[in-house]
């Protein structure tokens, strides 16, 4: 897994990163809340140590914005035992609540739970897989391909195309692709967002078979087959007031 550690103790820091990295997993590390909610955004780990003690954002809070998009695990550390704090957390959005001081075995098994717990959820909510076309992508494996040739795509590009797809034929508008790849639906991200959408139309290439990105106009954007009908795997897409051009 790819690892978040938020903690502002630089010792603390290392000993995670040190016990999580000997274990195979890419690790990052964090030491206020703002940098956290900053890489996370960048990043996007599959998994967030979040410490509530930080010296610049209250770490429940951090959990709770963070939950605004971030759907993978966040498993919180706190030297405050309150059950009302453990509450707090676990309602703001946190998968478990570890309290210092804690063993290593303890914090790793509790790490492999909520990553085992997601990996369920994702799976009850839909498939893995989806193929429009001739292009298959496998949000699991974290795959995509178009006739069968691998498309190399950077963290934001699979994300909007896994979220697009997962989708077809509905419209996305900016302001929620925005926040879905930020989160932050007020940021100024849109010319980010029509950069992404020019990168994967280069990649995705063109084909008999090929899905397109299509704009509507000043509003956002879909993905759509050759024959404009739903994906093989995809959700049934929203009703939406606008056609595609």
């Amino acid at each position: 897994m790819s690892v978040l550690v938020v903690e502002d103790d630089p010792g603390m820091a290392e000993i995670l990163a040190s016990a999580l990295r000997a274990r195979g997993h890419e690790v990052q590390v964090a030491a206020t809340g703002r940098e956290c909610l900053r890489m996370a955004s960048l990043v996007e780990p599959d998994l967030v140590v979040l410490d509530l003690g930080l010296p610049d954002i209250d770490g429940a809070d951090v959990c709770r914005q963070l939950r605004r998009w971030f759907l993978n695990p966040i498993v919180v550390l706190s030297a405050d035992a309150d059950e009302g704090r453990k509450v707090a957390a676990l309602d703001g959005g946190a998968d478990d609540y570890v309290t210092k001081p804690f063993s290593m075995p303890e914090l790793l098994a509790r790490l492999r739970v909520a990553a085992r717990h997601r990996q369920a959820v994702a799976a009850a909510l839909g498939p893995a897989a989806v193929t429009i076309g001739d292009l298959r992508i496998d949000t699991t494996a974290h795959t995509a391909a178009v006739d069968g040739r691998p498309l190399h795509l950077a963290r934001k590009e699979f994300a909007l195309l896994a979220l697009l797809s997962r989708n077809s034929g509905r419209l996305f508008t900016h302001s929620e692709l925005v926040a879905h790849l930020w989160g932050r639906p007020d940021a100024p991200k849109t010319e980010a967002v029509r950069g992404l959408v020019a990168q994967l139309r280069k990649k995705l290439g063109d084909g008999p078979a090929r899905p397109q990105i299509v704009t509507d106009a000043g509003l956002g954007y879909r993905i759509v087959d050759a024959e404009g009908t739903a994906a093989e795997g995809a959700m049934a897409p929203a009703p939406q007031g606008s056609s595609s051009s």
